[in-house]
């Protein structure tokens, strides 16, 4: 089956990158991997209170995957999986690409303020000729009845 990778993260942008994806994933059969990343350099405590950030890195990303995964349940049909990686972004998508060969697009969402799209945005479509799949990206300021309607 194929899945279209969205990465989860704090930006507003994020909300349409998911609902795209599980959009097009209930009309496409395909599925939904979820990839949220904990930057490594978060943790650069002594051993046990970064352990502890950790811990609560991952149920606050945990917590935020269950409020999409249930809408993509309830709405679209799609049964999300979460995928957790530390590290560098860029990086950790493109690991997360190498390893699950099921991944067949990367959606991200595009922030629509003065300051360009995001990071995300930005560096992957630097390099978006070499990339092993097809990336969309999804306007942030696209209203749910548009998004739906070209979905």
């Amino acid at each position: 089956m194929r899945k279209f990778l969205v990465v989860l993260d704090d930006s507003r942008e994020c909300l349409n990158a998911m609902r795209f994806a599980a959009m097009r994933a209930n009309r496409t059969g395909g599925g939904v991997a979820v990839l949220s990343i904990i930057p490594s350099d978060e943790f650069n405590h002594w051993i046990g209170v970064g352990d502890v950030m950790r811990e609560e890195s991952r149920e606050r990303i945990q917590a935020h995957f269950e409020v999409f995964a249930k809408w993509m349940r309830d709405k679209q049909n799609v049964d999300p999986e979460l995928v957790i990686r530390e590290g560098e972004p860029v990086a950790e998508i493109m690991a997360q690409l190498q390893e699950d060969p099921d991944i067949g697009v990367l959606v991200l969402g595009a922030n629509s303020d003065k300051k360009g799209p995001g990071p995300l945005v930005t560096q992957l479509t630097k390099n978006a000729g070499t990339l092993p799949i097809p990336i969309t990206i999804v306007p942030g300021e696209l209203s749910k009845e548009r998004l739906e309607a070209i979905t």
